[in-house]
């Protein structure tokens, strides 16, 4: 809980790098996403976007630390890309009927949740907590639920067979993703108490 409270010196301004050209890259290919998924409903496509969203997103973080090219920019545009990408999918699912619309309604009521900590955190001079390794977990499940998902609509054997695996790492996904929004309030409760603490002292 003690991430919360650090106050982090901002990484270099710079905004040419590799790193933030992919982040870019991935910001693009949401509205494409989009589209594959609810114009023509080409879901093969729209995997593959996704695949290359995910891909970026590992090269970027990797870059970024051999290169030293960590920035500002990078630190927006990164968690951004992925919670459009997140975003996106889950309104096109919800429209596709693939999931209900109260999954929808907890996944970005979580989201902005967290966002409000955020921002408490940030008024009162905090650094954002740290990624945790459930916060990555739930990433991660969600990543292969999304496509999963997609792969199991049909009445083809292929989607029969990924259907309880999709229902599976979306599930684990969803609870993780939850789990980790509550811990984000949980460090910010824990320290905004030590910050009037210290106030009091």
């Amino acid at each position: 809980m003690a991430e919360a409270a650090r106050d982090l010196s901002p990484p270099p301004d710079r905004i040419w790098t590799i790193p933030n050209l992919l982040s870019v890259l991935r910001l693009a290919g949401v509205p494409v996403f989009l589209y594959l998924l609810l114009g023509p409903r080409a879901d093969g496509w729209a995997i593959a976007v996704l695949g290359f969203s995910g891909l970026t997103d590992w090269l970027d973080g990797k870059i970024a630390r051999w290169l030293n090219q960590a920035s500002r920019l990078g630190a927006l545009l990164d968690p951004a890309a992925d919670r459009l990408y997140t975003l996106a999918t889950i309104v096109a699912f919800v429209l596709r009927d693939i999931v209900p619309w109260w999954v929808a309604a907890v996944l970005v009521g979580r989201d902005l949740l967290v966002g409000a900590c955020v921002l408490v955190l940030r008024r009162n001079g905090f650094a954002p907590p740290e990624v945790t390794y459930i916060g990555k977990a739930a990433t991660f499940n969600l990543m292969y639920a999304f496509p999963l998902l997609l792969l199991a609509q049909g009445g083809s054997a292929f989607a029969t067979a990924a259907r309880p695996v999709a229902y599976a790492f979306a599930l684990w996904g969803v609870l993780l993703f939850l789990w980790s929004g509550l811990l984000y309030v949980v460090q910010t409760r824990a320290a905004l108490l030590r910050r009037n603490q210290a106030t009091a002292v």
